[in-house]
This record gives C-alpha cells, sequence and structure tokens, in this order.
C-alpha cells in the first residue's frame, strides 16, 4: 500500500512524521475494522529506533490492542482520527522515537506477553487541516507515546500507542 510520509524537523530539531493525507476521515465514527486492517500490512516487520538502535517487532497482538484498547475505545473527535490516521505512519513513528523509559510489568493479564516489562518512547506526527476547496492550509501536530511491551523471548513488540494530545504551539504551516 503506498503511504504519503515524511520525516521532517521542527523549529527545535524534533523529528515529526509528516502524514499527508487522511485516509481515515469523519469525527463521529472512525472505521476501526478498516484501522485494523491497514495494520495488517506491518505484521511481521521488524523495525529500528534511531536514538537507541533498539529492535522493535510488529505481531498481530498490536493490531488488536491499537484498534481494540481500552484507551481506544474512550477517543472521540479529533483525538480518535488523529490515532485511526497515525497508523499510516507507523514504521516512522517508531524510527523517530526519544525518551526511552522502563515500567515493570505489574498486570497479571500481561504476566506472559510483557514477562520482562514495559518500555515508553515519545514520538510525534503531524496530520494536515484542510478548507472547505481540500486545500491543506496547516498540519496540526501530536504527541503520542509508544508502548513496547519487554517479552519473555527478549524481543520488544509493539503494543499500543497512546496519550496522543494535540500541541498547543504554532502548526505548521502549509
Amino acid at each position: 500500500m503506498k503511504r504519503n510520509i515524511s520525516i521532517i524537523k521542527n523549529f527545535n530539531g524534533e523529528k515529526i512524521v509528516l502524514i499527508k493525507e487522511l485516509i481515515f476521515k469523519g469525527r463521529r465514527n472512525i472505521d476501526w475494522t478498516g484501522v485494523e486492517n491497514y495494520l495488517k500490512q506491518y505484521v511481521g516487520e521488524i523495525i529500528e529506533i534511531i536514538e537507541t538502535k533498539d529492535k522493535i517487532y510488529i505481531d498481530t497482538n498490536f493490531i488488536d490492542e491499537y484498534a481494540g484498547s481500552q484507551y481506544t475505545a474512550k477517543l472521540k473527535g479529533t483525538i480518535a482520527k488523529a490515532k485511526a490516521n497515525a497508523a499510516q505512519g507507523i514504521p516512522e513513528l517508531i524510527e523517530i522515537a526519544v525518551n526511552k523509559r522502563f515500567k515493570e510489568n505489574l498486570a497479571d493479564k500481561h504476566k506472559k506477553n510483557a514477562k520482562n516489562g514495559w518500555y515508553r518512547y515519545n514520538s510525534k506526527f503531524a496530520l494536515p487541516v484542510f478548507n472547505e476547496q481540500e486545500n491543506i492550509v496547516r498540519y496540526n501536530i501530536f504527541n503520542s507515546e509508544l508502548i513496547i511491551r519487554y517479552a519473555a523471548n527478549n524481543k520488544l513488540y509493539l503494543y499500543d500507542i497512546i496519550n496522543i494530545k494535540k500541541e498547543t504551539s504554532t502548526p505548521l504551516e502549509q
């Protein structure tokens, strides 16, 4: 599937995944099944984080969690649309991830699949904002947190993307 994605830097030198089109539209009802189907193209990929050289694996558990987590179920409006469309830039969001931090696994339900705990990284992406003529007028920037499970096989697996927040700073002008 062709993806219209690039990586740019903001004024602070931070990398941002620039997603140039919205394939999941509508604020009210996001087609999460469509998002799941889109994400299937990444299953089996291994993506390296530039900053840490960590190799992140993508498996089917990620698809289920990304579209079906409690976090996703609570999303509404702009943030739901942002998470749905961020699916287009998953490999790049992993590549530019920064600020690695560890957290022990405390949940019984993850005793097996996250035996060694969790890592969190920060990543940024930008989505276009259109005018009535369907021309891009700017890009809104979003901060997000990648949740990586540290499995018993000592591999790192992308688990979900959470804590998506729109930056209140000046958006990227077209």
